[in-house]
């Protein structure tokens, strides 16, 4: 069975697509790491670049503070 891919694709591809769909799912950079057992953050880190898909949605804690009605008494 062929599924139309005739690029060559070597472990490392995988493990950094792998990481990059977790990291875009939601998952948090320090379980990456442990996942592909990166002894240092920084090698981890490299993923982040890759990964803009939800940066538009990322909300400021200051998006949550409500302000009461504010009366002039």
């Amino acid at each position: 069975m062929t599924i139309g891919i005739s690029k060559d694709v070597g472990v490392h591809a995988l493990r950094h697509s792998f990481a990059t769909h977790l990291l875009e799912s939601g998952v948090d950079l320090r379980y990456i790491q442990e996942l592909l057992g990166y002894k240092s953050s920084k090698t981890t880190e490299i993923y982040t670049h890759v990964s803009n898909k939800n940066i538009g949605k990322i909300k400021s804690p200051l998006d949550f503070i409500t302000i009461g009605d504010v009366s002039d008494d």
